[in-house]
């Protein structure tokens, strides 16, 4: 392949996939660095994630894994509750505040950090982590925050992302000297670059309205024809669409790759050797992107195609359940750069370890691929447990690996 094919053959979940079952096979060897696997392990670790699976959704009916999920709060579903006081023309309408909601909040989702808490208005609750920031996504999201139209405040304008402080940030997620929130600069930057990118592409987001990142809908349903859209090419899209909004880190052909990083264990004959694509956020977002296509009547296919996700709680499930562990046991008291090959070594471990965790779960249940996916299996399941294992073991429910992050990728 030239480099141009090169590149864009890395902006994909395939690529995540098979580069990840190398690393594995390279640690199934005793060619890794920093990690040792013991798949013996693994059966024990997939009891824990059923039986977390069953706790929580006894008739096994599970719903994906998305940022819908964390919208629910003590059984009240708030975005749906707010979706269905408003007035949508058409379907389409409140797809696109639903994209533009899941866009912005995953892009605000990497980890918040042990101190940082969100108090709900409505239950007087201190929220951290994930559930923390989605629903502080969603408040600044119900005020018209990121709206430029007073009469249509449930919409994401790229022209006021494009303007966003972080102090408006701040403001909107309670954050102050006592409540601080990790990578705080970085997320506002990550949004004021998605302004910007959705303003200047108007033929992908501004098809049928003002720019804003909901327009994405309407891209994808024009790639849909009369057919169904496969969860694969809703990643590719995004990661093409979007790839020039995250931080400059690796670039090939004058592309940036995004969550993708250097390891040595992953050889190509090309320009991408070396290369280890991860894809988190992206791969969240398109997960959580799923189902508002769904409800506008938009059939999405092969959602297996995507993968597990790499980031601390599926991957410290299997360092807490010792499938995975360091060959340094110091390494763990740590805090290692997310780009260091010991992080991207155990990211890339995660995905593969999560096939194979699939396999074996879908075995015990008597079911396939397409009852149950891995974006049900993650939201059963692993993300869960590997934050009830985490609680079990540290005060503050960290991850057993420390990484140095600056608020754009996990």
């Amino acid at each position: 392949m030239n480099d141009t094919a090169a590149t864009y053959s890395l902006l994909s979940a395939a690529a995540v996939r098979e580069r990840a079952h190398r690393m594995l096979a390279a640690g199934l060897d005793g060619n890794l660095a920093n990690f040792a696997i013991d798949l013996g392990k693994l059966d024990a670790t997939a009891e824990m994630v059923l039986a977390t699976t069953r706790a929580a959704y006894p008739s096994l009916d599970v719903p994906f894994h998305s940022r819908w999920r964390h919208f629910v709060i003590g059984g009240v579903d708030r975005f749906a509750r707010l979706a269905a006081a408003a007035r949508w023309p058409d379907k389409a309408a409140r797809a696109r505040a639903a994209f533009d909601l899941a866009i912005i909040s995953v892009f605000l989702d990497a980890g918040a950090g042990p101190d940082w808490r969100y108090r709900d208005a409505v239950t007087g609750q201190a929220i951290g982590r994930s559930e923390g920031l989605a629903l502080a996504s969603l408040d600044m999201f119900a005020r018209g925050a990121f709206s430029a139209r007073a009469d249509d405040p449930l919409r994401v304008d790229a022209e006021v992302l494009a303007g966003l402080t972080a102090q408006a940030l701040s403001d909107g997620f309670q954050v102050s000297n006592t409540n601080p929130l990790v990578g705080l600069d970085g997320r506002a930057a990550l949004l004021r670059a998605l302004g910007q990118l959705a303003r200047g592409n108007p033929a992908v987001f501004a098809g049928q309205d003002s720019a804003r990142p909901g327009g994405l809908y309407d891209h994808f349903a024009a790639m849909t024809g009369t057919g169904a859209l496969a969860a694969p090419a809703i990643l590719s899209s995004l990661l093409r669409e979007l790839g020039p909004v995250w931080p400059s880190r690796l670039s090939l052909a004058n592309v940036s790759l995004g969550d993708c990083w250097r390891h040595a264990a992953i050889t190509a004959p090309d320009a991408t050797d070396g290369l280890m694509p991860l894809h988190k956020l992206s791969q969240w977002l398109a997960y959580s992107l799923i189902e508002p296509l769904q409800d506008a009547g938009i059939v999405v296919a092969d959602i297996d195609g995507l993968t597990g996700l790499a980031e601390y709680r599926n991957g410290g499930l299997f360092v807490d359940t010792g499938v995975l562990t360091l060959r340094d046991p110091r390494q763990a008291e740590i805090a290692h750069d997310v780009g260091s090959e010991l992080v991207v070594e155990w990211r890339a471990l995660t995905v593969a370890l999560l096939d194979r965790l699939a396999a074996s779960l879908r075995i015990k249940l008597g079911m396939d691929a397409t009852r149950l996916p891995l974006a049900k299996i993650l939201e059963g399941g692993t993300w869960a447990t590997g934050r009830a294992i985490a609680r079990s073991r540290r005060p503050d429910a960290s991850p057993p690996i420390k990484v140095v992050s600056d608020g754009t990728v996990f």
